[in-house]
C-alpha cells in the first residue's frame, strides 16, 4: 500500500469523559505521530474502548478537545459483531469500503483478503469462521476504509499466537506505509517491544513512552496486566 498523504496523525488534549458520577477517562493528553504504532494497554476496565471512542468522535468529550486532519476508522472487538449475519468473508471486507463513500472495488477486498491470509475463505460464510479468522477479516475490512488514523480494539484478544503474529505485522506494514495506528490490549509482556510506543491507561494516562521507557517507569505492572500482551 502507498504512503497515505496527508496524515499528521493525532493529536488530543485534556479529554475527560464520566458516565454518571464516575469518571471513566481523566485528563487524557496524547499524540499520535504518522507511520507509528502505538499499544494502549491497562486492565479490564480502564477506559480503553471509551478512549478509542472518544479519539474517534464516536462518543461525546465532556472536555478537552481531538485534533487530527484524517479520517478515523475504529476496528470493533470481535464481540460486538453479529458474526452470523448471512454474508460471505469477501462480502464483509468489500462493504466496509462504503462507509466513507470510498468504492474500491472488488479487487482491493481480494488483496486485503490475501494480505491477512484468507484469500482461501473469501465465499466462506461468516458463521463458519474461528476466533482467529473473525479477527483477520475485522482487520482487512477497516483497512478497506483507507483512514489516516486506525483504531484496534483488542484486536489480539482470545487468539493464538501465530494469528496474533500475523496481526501485527500487517499493522507494522500499515505504519511503514504511513498510517497511524493505536491497537488497545488489556494485557502486558515481552511482546511490546514490537510497538513503536505504549501508552498505559487506567482512567489516568500512567506512562507515555517507548516500550523500555514505560517498563522501567512502571516495572510492577508485569504482575497488574498479565503475562501476555498482543503481538
Amino acid at each position: 500500500m502507498s504512503t497515505l498523504a496527508n496524515n499528521e496523525g493525532l493529536r488530543a488534549s485534556r479529554v475527560c469523559f464520566s458516565y454518571g458520577n464516575k469518571r471513566i477517562i481523566d485528563n487524557i493528553t496524547l499524540e499520535l505521530k504518522p507511520g507509528t504504532l502505538t499499544a494502549l494497554v491497562g486492565p479490564n476496565g480502564a477506559g480503553k474502548s471509551t478512549l478509542l471512542h472518544l479519539l474517534q468522535g464516536r462518543l461525546q468529550r465532556d472536555s478537552g478537545f481531538v485534533e487530527c486532519n484524517s479520517s478515523i476508522t475504529v476496528m470493533p472487538q470481535r464481540a460486538s459483531i453479529d458474526w452470523t449475519f448471512p454474508i460471505t468473508v469477501f462480502e464483509m471486507v468489500r462493504l466496509g469500503g462504503k462507509t466513507f463513500k470510498h468504492q474500491p472495488g472488488k479487487q482491493i477486498a481480494k488483496q486485503l483478503l490475501m494480505r491477512v491470509g484468507m484469500e482461501q475463505l473469501a465465499q466462506r460464510r461468516l458463521s463458519d469462521l474461528s476466533g482467529g479468522q473473525q479477527q483477520r477479516v475485522l482487520l482487512a475490512r477497516a483497512l478497506m476504509q483507507q483512514t489516516g488514523v486506525l483504531l484496534l480494539d483488542e484486536p489480539c484478544s482470545a487468539i493464538d499466537p501465530p494469528t496474533r503474529e500475523h496481526l501485527l505485522s500487517v499493522m507494522r506494514e500499515q505504519a511503514d506505509a504511513g498510517q497511524t495506528l493505536l491497537v488497545s490490549s488489556h494485557d502486558w509482556g515481552s511482546a511490546l517491544d514490537s510497538y513503536d510506543k505504549v501508552l498505559v491507561l487506567d482512567n489516568k494516562l500512567l506512562a507515555n513512552g517507548t516500550p523500555s521507557e514505560v517498563r522501567e517507569k512502571l516495572s510492577d505492572m508485569t504482575c497488574m496486566m498479565g503475562s501476555h500482551c498482543c503481538g
